[in-house]
Parts: C-alpha cells; sequence; structure tokens
C-alpha cells in the first residue's frame, strides 16, 4: 500500500469519523422526517417505504465501486467526491418539490455515501498502529449508536422546530454546512493514500445487481398498491435471466484470474452463506422495524418528530454500550455464543415491545418504550458484531478485502430492502386492523421474531461448523 508518513491525527480522525456518521445520521433524521414528508407531498406508505429503501440499495450496489476507485485512485480523493456528492444530493433532497425528485435525489445520496464509508476504515488501517489504531477502530464500530441519537433526537427537533418553516427540509440541509467543513478541512488534515496496484472493477456486475435489486425492490413495494399489474409481474420474472447472467459473468471472469462483484467460490463458504442467512433475517427486519416503528409512533400515535425520535434514545444508548463492551465478550465467547445470546437479548426485547404495545393501547409515551427498545438496541449490537466475524470465519488473508466487500454489499442490500419488502407486510396488517397501527406493530413484530428465531435455530444447527474456528479469528 502506498501511505502517507503522517498519520490522521485528532483532526483527520475528526473529520473521517463525522463522515462516517453523515449517510448513518441520514437514515435515522429521514424516518423520523417522514410523516412530515407525507403531508408535505402527499407520499402514500409505499413511497415512502421507497424514499427509505432506494437509499439502501444504491448505497449496496456502489459501496465495491467505491472501495476500488479509492485503491486505484487515491482514499482522500475519493472520500472527498463522496462527501461532494452527498451534500450535493442533500442539497436537493431539500429542495425537491415532488416524490420523484425526492426518490432520485435520496438514490444520489446512496451513490454518494458508498464513497464515503469504504475509505475511512481503508485509511485507519493503513495510517495509524497500535494503540492509536485500536482507539479509532473502537471509535468507528461504536460511533453508530451515537450517529443513532444524533440522528433520532437531532432530526426530530429540526423537523418539529420548522426553522424558517421549511419543516422536513431542515433535516436534509444541515447536511450541506456539515459536508462543507469536511471538505474545507481534510484535504489538509486526513492522508493521502492508494494500492499500489490497480483493482479492476466489475462493472458487468454491478449493473447486474443493480437491475436485480430493482426487480425486487419496485415490484414487492408498488404490486399490492397497483394491484399487481403485468408489469411488476413481468420484474419478477427477469430475475431469473439477470441472475443467471450475473452468476455465468461471474464464473468467467474468476476462471480469467479476475475478482467478479460476488465471486462464486466464496459464496459457497459456509460462513459466506450464514452471513448471508444473517443479513436476509436480521438486516432486512431491523431496517423494516425502524420504518415500522415511525410511521406507527407518528402517523398512528400523533407524536411529533421530536416525540418520535426520543422514543428511540433508549435503543441507540444501548446499542453504543454493547457495541463498546462486545470486544472483551468476544475474546472470552466464540462467535456462535455471542449472536445466540444477541438474539434470545433481542427476542426478550421484541416480545417486552410487543407487551407494551397491547397494554398501552393506541397510546405510549418514550418512557414506557424505553426497556424493551433498550433490550433490541443490546441485542442488535451484539448481533452485527457476530455478521462479519462469522462471515469472515472461512476467508484466506488473501480474500480478506473481497469477503469483507462481499458481507458489506449484502448487508446494504437486505437493509434497503427491508422498508420495501417488511414495510408492505406491515401496512397490509394497517388495513386489515382497520387503521389501528399499534395491533399492525404487534403483527409485524411477532413475524420479526419468528424470523429470529429461524436464525437461532440455523445457529444452532451449525455448531459445528461456527464454534470451533471462531476464537482463533476474534
Amino acid at each position: 500500500m502506498k501511505t502517507s508518513a503522517v498519520s490522521p491525527g485528532r483532526a483527520g480522525l475528526f473529520l473521517l469519523l463525522t463522515g462516517q456518521m453523515l449517510p448513518l445520521i441520514d437514515t435515522s433524521i429521514t424516518n423520523v422526517a417522514l410523516d412530515s414528508i407525507t403531508l408535505s407531498l402527499h407520499t402514500s406508505a409505499t413511497q415512502l417505504a421507497l424514499i427509505v429503501a432506494l437509499y439502501g440499495v444504491a448505497f449496496a450496489v456502489c459501496l465495491a465501486m467505491g472501495s476500488k476507485l479509492g485503491d486505484n485512485f487515491g482514499r482522500r480523493r475519493i472520500f472527498l467526491w463522496g462527501v461532494a456528492l452527498f451534500g450535493i444530493a442533500s442539497l436537493l433532497c431539500g429542495l425537491a418539490n415532488s416524490v420523484s425528485a425526492l426518490l432520485a435525489a435520496r438514490t444520489l445520496q446512496g451513490m454518494g455515501a458508498a464513497l464515503i464509508v469504504p475509505q475511512i476504515l481503508a485509511t485507519l488501517h493503513v495510517t495509524l498502529k497500535g494503540t492509536a489504531h485500536a482507539r479509532a477502530i473502537s471509535l468507528y464500530g461504536g460511533i453508530g449508536g451515537v450517529a443513532f441519537i444524533i440522528g433520532q433526537m437531532g432530526g426530530g427537533w429540526l423537523v418539529s422546530a420548522d426553522i424558517a418553516g421549511l419543516g422536513w427540509r431542515n433535516a436534509f440541509f444541515i447536511n450541506v454546512p456539515i459536508c462543507l467543513l469536511v471538505l474545507a478541512l481534510s484535504r489538509r488534515y486526513v492522508p493521502e493514500t492508494q494500492s499500489e496496484t490497480r483493482t479492476r472493477i466489475d462493472w458487468q456486475g454491478t449493473v447486474a445487481l443493480a437491475m436485480i435489486l430493482c426487480c425486487l425492490l419496485f415490484p414487492l413495494a408498488l404490486g399490492p398498491e397497483l394491484h399487481w399489474p403485468w408489469e411488476t409481474k413481468a420484474a419478477l420474472l427477469a430475475l431469473i435471466p439477470l441472475a443467471w447472467w450475473m452468476r455465468t459473468s461471474a464464473l468467467k471472469q474468476q476462471q480469467a484470474g479476475l475478482m467478479p462483484l460476488l465471486p462464486p467460490r466464496l459464496l459457497k463458504l459456509h460462513s459466506i452463506r450464514f452471513g448471508l442467512l444473517i443479513a436476509l433475517l436480521f438486516f432486512s427486519a431491523w431496517s423494516g422495524f425502524m420504518f415500522c416503528m415511525a410511521l406507527t409512533l407518528q402517523a398512528g400515535m400523533g407524536m411529533t418528530p421530536y416525540q418520535s425520535g426520543n422514543s428511540f434514545v433508549a435503543l441507540g444508548v444501548a446499542y453504543f454500550v454493547s457495541a463498546w463492551y462486545a470486544p472483551k465478550m468476544i475474546g472470552r465467547y466464540n462467535m456462535r455464543t455471542i449472536l445466540l445470546t444477541g438474539l434470545v437479548i433481542q427476542v426478550s426485547g421484541l416480545l417486552a415491545l410487543i407487551a407494551t404495545l397491547q397494554l398501552s393501547g393506541q397510546m405510549v409515551g418514550a418512557l414506557a418504550l424505553a426497556p424493551s427498545t433498550a433490550l433490541i438496541g443490546y441485542g442488535q449490537a451484539l448481533i452485527v458484531n457476530s455478521f462479519y466475524r462469522i462471515g469472515m470465519r472461512d476467508i484466506t488473508t488473501q480474500d480478506a478485502g473481497a469477503g469483507s466487500a462481499l458481507l458489506s454489499t449484502l448487508q446494504q442490500a437486505t437493509l434497503g430492502l427491508g422498508p420495501a419488502l417488511l414495510g408492505g407486510l406491515f401496512l397490509h396488517l394497517v388495513g386489515q386492523s382497520q387503521g389501528n397501527y399499534s395491533t399492525a406493530l404487534s403483527g409485524f413484530l411477532a413475524t420479526e421474531v419468528v424470523m429470529m428465531l429461524v436464525l437461532a435455530a440455523a445457529a444452532v444447527s451449525a455448531r459445528h461448523q461456527l464454534a470451533p474456528r471462531c476464537p482463533a479469528n476474534s
């Protein structure tokens, strides 16, 4: 690796972590702004799901490309391009006067995030050593909880305060000065690094993945609302030839000694397949949970965005605490045990939340939600920590970069699809319960409990494959 002799220092580390927080905060802010967006742009619930989902899908599709662009052209350079694109897209989101314009701007935001995020961890890895490296990685891992709290509380306050009468638009405009600050200072404080040899970008695989996710996302999100016209059915059928095309292309590249976006030989590994199962069941449920909770608290229970945001503070704090102490647990227990512990804690929280909703009826306060959401957040952090460590278990050092990129792509793709796929189930339950959001959310949470139990059963059955080598890879 070509590296700068100068480490980022405190200022550079602050700027990199600020860049990391931008995409994370934006997800939370968007959730607390959903009801305000509905009133302003007259969106349907399905369109709201797409506003959340398209960001995640664009993030997933462009993530591997962003990583390789940083390797090839300089990580600081691509980081700055990503911040600039994210800032411009945030401005366009705030200026959007139609759902179509907002959807397009959210897609650009996802692309900007995909350019930003891969550069941060890579820069920390190649410029820091020893204690400084360990401290930076701990901050990198735990910052998700902090970003979540800032996004929920800060975003809720921005929307509710209605500064200059802009309402939800302020939740996007606030990104612009932050991006300008990062752009102004990063060239001075963030060192430039890049790989000694250029790596090839799998453009065909990237296009194929984008088409596959869109053919899955749009029909499942819009089909029920549009009564399944032939276009939605055709898009779903197109998944078969698209998947065949992507796999055939990947096999040809692999045989030629190239690295495709989703390497077939890595997909054959048990650890990667189990990581895929975690992504499908957990990350889709997680993003779906946040979307459905935000709709229930605001549209169903009449909370302001600020009140809704505050209702998730306990979850964010518990997530941060759990993520902070997870490395100590990893040193004592194997990853299968940690995954099962996280699932037990999260399921307990989900069941407690169902009980809270049933006892409180149509109205529930942030204080009443705190115990159950804290359990959910604590369990979530353990599961997230397990995802990468279990997924990377069978990956050789030579394939570490490709394996990490593959898992990140799977994670972001399922996070993007969650609101559309599980949000559709939730909206169906709202209709079945005649607009009772509390009852519909209880039904959704019961579905999520089943998904987590399926994942737990898979972890129990895979004890021989997961347990023995995990401590060595911790």
